[in-house]
């Protein structure tokens, strides 16, 4: 069926135009800065190895420098969008290059004397192999002498085996140098235990369920989404930083690291290399303001660190940095130009911080200070604090829940009906007639905000009313078209479409093999736990041995009370031991029904009483990645 959205109303239409003067289209320096050194375009399409295309570069060509923004998109997300569709190969100083712009994050590279370092990966295998076909065709053959992570986000990570060869890692040959004590942890947690729920999130708020035209996605902000799935791969780190001041050198060339933990990941790290004069904030400074909360759903941040570790950065090298690269956007060139760069950042991640604790503290709940909270006009017109990834709005709410948890401090929040409980008290009270009626005046008046919240009982109380969900839709799609913020955009005209033609599937799944495989055991166990049906596994008593011969590590996992609990080591008591190597293992565990097969091919073995799987089988859950968002 081909979907197809509505125009832009006149209300939203004239809210855009008005927006334009909000901005300083005037300044064009980005423009020119993110065309700054091209030494090549991309060569075309990025494809899997069965020939299938991950990323076309001609799906944005219909987003022209110079022509203005539709009445469909703001014009700063318009100007973003012109700024990032443009792709290719580029060199930043001597000896430092970036693939930017066929996928969401930068693949960058130094040439060193005997080897190239290259940071971060992008977050396919396919869009990383590109990049690295550029380089070898247009700047050096050297072979790769490491690779650095600067945080624990996929687009950073999943395009590494793209980058090197695993058993180069394995051997010691080239190591992956990454932040923190706790790297695999968060990196594959995060896409994992929570992943099913995730992915749903990030699907709405990243595009990926709507068509590419100016009625749709129009790019995300920070960088081209792949179009269809790409390969995610993973390789663990093998030199981890956890402290300021560390240097490595590779290849010639030296690193100093900041690490700069519980800022836009739990692990994070900046990166100076004084021979260069070029430094990295990692994605703790972007042309974009960032996420304090995403709406995918990831750890809530704290702002003031941020602040806090961008200043440190100031501090030791601002008098000599010369360019700022980043993993997301484009470079910044000259030492006043990069330091004003960092320092508005510092300022509004801080303001936002300390505006919305005073707030809190003069007793405003998170929306009532996201409603008044503006940044002041100098941080507000600089470009690079505009909300192409987090927003103010929603940045302010999650400074109220990383400061004072979920609970807004109004008690009526504290113990509300469910949505549908609720919606179905609110329609016998006020009648369905009566809140389309009102859903339809206040759509005419272009007062969208409050249709959707109106219509929205109507909804979850009778989801088969078409006229009610048509509406909504309606309303959705017209702050789709209003809204500076492409998470926004993608939300609201992803709830329009699926309002209009129910739930659509996911184009691929996040938690990707490779993912899954690399968890260490205290990970892959705690994503087991998540899926036990605590209600129906209450009478279980479960004791499952574990022992996984290739990474020489012993087990116990038991489900009593509703819950799996596991520790190292084994129990004397346990109905069943499964041996085998961690791969088989991983297998039985989150799919118990392989066990008698793997045992068969003695790729397992499997000692006492083999029915305790099928026990813990029926008590696990499966996640379907195509839950409703919109409707019960």
């Amino acid at each position: 069926m081909c979907y197809q959205p509505k125009a832009a109303t006149a209300q939203t239409a004239q809210v855009n135009r008005d927006a334009a003067a909000l901005y300083d289209l005037a300044n064009t320096q980005d423009f020119t800065d993110s065309r700054r050194g091209l030494i090549a375009e991309l060569p075309g399409n990025v494809v899997r190895e069965d020939g299938g295309v991950v990323f076309d570069p001609q799906d944005f060509a219909w987003i022209r420098d110079e022509d203005a923004a539709p009445d469909t998109v703001n014009p700063s997300l318009w100007r973003q969008s012109q700024i990032i569709r443009h792709g290719g190969l580029y060199k930043i100083a001597d000896g430092l290059y970036q693939v930017r712009n066929n996928d969401i994050a930068n693949l960058t590279m130094i040439e060193g004397e005997d080897g190239l370092i290259v940071i971060d990966c992008m977050a396919g295998v396919e869009s990383a192999r590109q990049g690295m076909d550029l380089i070898r065709e247009h700047v050096s053959d050297k072979p790769v002498a490491a690779v650095i992570y600067t945080h624990t986000h996929i687009d950073h990570y999943g395009g590494v085996k793209g980058v090197v060869d695993p058993e180069d890692v394995a051997s010691g040959k080239v190591p992956i140098i990454a932040p923190g004590r706790q790297f695999d942890k968060f990196a594959l947690g995060e896409n994992v235990i929570a992943g099913n729920a995730m992915a749903r999130r990030s699907f709405y708020a990243f595009g990926g369920l709507l068509d590419l035209n100016a009625q749709g996605h129009i790019t995300c902000g920070l960088g081209i989404v792949s179009t269809a799935g790409p390969t995610i791969s993973y390789i663990s780190p093998t030199d981890l930083i956890t402290e300021t001041g560390v240097r490595r050198e590779i290849a010639g060339i030296e690193f100093e690291f900041l690490y700069a933990p519980d800022t836009e990941a739990p692990e994070e790290m900046h990166i100076w290399i004084p021979q260069l004069k070029a430094l990295t904030c990692a994605e703790n400074a972007n042309h974009s303001l960032h996420n304090i909360q995403t709406l995918r759903g990831a750890r809530t941040r704290d702002a003031r660190n941020f602040a806090r570790y961008l200043d440190e950065t100031l501090e030791r090298w601002g008098d000599e940095a010369e360019v700022h690269y980043g993993p997301h956007t484009w470079p910044v060139w000259g030492n006043e130009q990069v330091t004003g760069f960092i320092a508005a950042q510092r300022d509004a991640y801080k303001y936002i911080h300390d505006q919305a604790l005073r707030l809190a503290n003069k007793g405003y709940t998170p929306l009532e200070a996201a409603e008044v909270i503006e940044l002041p006009e100098e941080l507000r017109r600089t470009w690079a604090n505009r909300g192409y990834h987090g927003t103010l709005h929603h940045d302010v709410r999650a400074v109220f829940h990383k400061e004072l948890g979920m609970w807004d401090g109004d008690p009526v929040s504290l113990h509300p009906h469910p949505p549908v409980d609720s919606a179905r008290r609110f329609v016998e009270f006020a009648g369905a007639d009566a809140i389309l009626a009102e859903g339809k005046r206040a759509f005419e008046a272009g007062d969208y905000r409050w249709a959707t919240e109106i219509l929205h009982k109507l909804v979850f109380a009778d989801p088969d009313n078409t006229a009610a969900r048509e509406l909504q839709a309606d309303a959705y799609e017209q702050m789709g078209y209003q809204a500076e913020g492409p998470q926004w955009r993608g939300i609201f005209l992803s709830a329009a479409k699926e309002l209009r033609l129910g739930v659509q599937p996911p184009p691929y799944v996040t938690a990707s093999q490779d993912t899954i495989l690399a968890m260490p055991v205290d990970l892959l166990l705690d994503f087991l736990a998540v899926q036990i049906i605590g209600d129906q596994a209450v009478a279980s008593d479960i004791t499952i041995n574990l022992n996984f011969t290739d990474i020489a590590e012993e087990w116990t996992l038991w489900i009593r009370r509703g819950v799996l609990n596991a520790r190292r080591g084994k129990a004397a008591d346990a109905r069943l031991t499964v041996t085998g190597p961690k791969q088989a293992l991983t297998g039985v565990l989150l799919k118990p029904a392989v066990a008698d097969k793997l045992s068969s091919e003695k790729v397992i073995q499997l000692d006492g009483d083999s029915s305790v799987l099928k026990e813990m089988a029926a008590v696990l859950d499966t996640f379907e990645p195509t839950f409703p968002m919109v409707t019960p």
